[in-house]
């Protein structure tokens, strides 16, 4: 540890390092091909390493980054196909104590945890919410097919499963789950604009998700235009996501909304299917799906829940919020409401990934005959996809 001032200014901890001005100059580099100038830079035996830069537009930002390099070397009992960094700053007897990351209480500047492969020349952001203070000695790891994926799109995001390890009791995310960036160096600023966004309202990872996603399309700085929802609630996109974000029962329902989002865009054009109809009707189900063959399915979506069964198998609740005055079994589904679930399995597998479901194959209500029950097993009976659904049927 050294007692100093960076870039003129306290940013807490501050490690010697050696070695790694190539990941120095690689930032440099970002930050140009990012189309920025670098107007003061820490040096490279010092860690992290701040960066003051300077956009086309005129937009200065100040980067305060943690590197880490990146590489696929071939480690004991480790999948083939991975990319490893590790967090290594300091003498390894100080990886005990706890290593907080600098912040700009003022936030201005932005601080980010970097994986940099300089092989492959991507970059991988680790959300700098979750891995605060750092764990120092332990490894971090990608597939080879994500860093393929970044070079190809530039611009690559996923979640992945955090689990509790030898340093923590605890999984870094409630959810188990954290969002991923892997991009190519000139989305360099888009990263730290993501990251700034996401540390200022103190996105969860789901959230951090849907941010990220948005901004896999590089769009020019210039002249923004405004959402009509900014325009019509006269609030910055920040500011809704802030009160989605605070509240409870909108984050549920913004969760309901992305999981529709994505079933769409996985129905629409996929083999086996003619047509999808998203409905917007109160008390009716969430899709019209037409199959190839002309058969007409009511889809309703569902997320999984985060919890399984002792056995392991997944399960989604199928009830409405509420049940209307006086009528206690209108809170439960009637089994002829619609055909399939199409549940996503999101908040288990971290992924956007879906099984269906025929409702007549589900377990019905104990007290209410002809309404679904409200948990529902995910068995081997449902499938991955509609037309495999039809198949069973036959």
């Amino acid at each position: 540890m050294v007692d100093e001032l960076l870039a003129g200014r306290s940013v807490g901890e501050i490690y010697r390092v050696a070695r790694r001005r190539d990941l120095h100059d690689f930032l440099h580099e970002a930050v140009k091909a990012s189309d920025g100038q670098v107007l003061y830079a820490s040096s490279p035996q010092r860690a992290p390493v701040y960066l003051g830069v300077q956009l086309a537009s005129d937009e200065r930002i100040g980067m305060l980054v943690y590197p880490f390099r990146v590489n696929s070397r071939a480690t004991q009992n480790r999948p083939d196909d991975e990319v490893r960094g590790q967090l290594r700053y300091g003498s390894e007897k100080s990886w005990l104590r706890e290593h907080p990351i600098g912040r700009d209480i003022a936030g201005v500047d932005v601080t980010m945890i970097l994986g940099i492969d300089l092989d492959d020349e991507v970059i991988l952001g680790l959300d700098a919410q979750l891995w605060d203070p750092l764990p120092m000695g332990i490894s971090f790891y990608c597939k080879k097919d994500d860093i393929a994926r970044a070079k190809d799109t530039g611009w690559y995001v996923w979640e992945k499963i955090n689990r509790p390890g030898p340093k923590r009791a605890e999984p870094r995310s409630p959810t188990n789950l954290e969002t991923v960036v892997a991009f190519m160096p000139d989305r360099l600023v888009d990263y730290a604009r993501l990251e700034r966004r996401s540390t200022a309202l103190r996105l969860e990872p789901a959230l951090r998700y849907v941010a990220a996603v948005g901004m896999r399309e590089q769009t020019p700085p210039e002249s923004p235009q405004r959402h009509v929802l900014e325009k019509q609630f006269a609030l910055s996109s920040e500011q809704i996501l802030n009160v989605i974000n605070g509240r409870n029962r909108l984050s549920v329902a913004v969760r309901g909304g992305v999981a529709e989002y994505h079933l769409e865009q996985q129905l629409t054009g996929a083999p086996g299917i003619r047509s999808v109809r998203r409905l917007d009707v109160d008390a009716m189900h969430d899709f019209d799906v037409t199959l190839d063959d002309g058969t007409l399915w009511r889809v309703e979506c569902k997320n999984a829940s985060p919890k399984t069964f002792a056995s392991g198998e997944f399960k989604v609740e199928v009830q409405k919020t509420r049940a209307s005055k006086g009528d206690a079994a209108s809170r439960f589904y009637a089994v002829d409401a619609f055909d399939v679930v199409a549940a996503c399995l999101f908040s288990v597998t971290g992924q956007w990934e879906f099984r269906f479901g025929r409702t007549r194959d589900m377990a019905q209500h104990n007290g209410f005959p002809g309404r679904l029950a409200a948990i529902q097993k995910i068995t081997d009976d449902w499938t991955d996809s509609l037309p495999a659904l039809r198949e069973k049927d036959r």
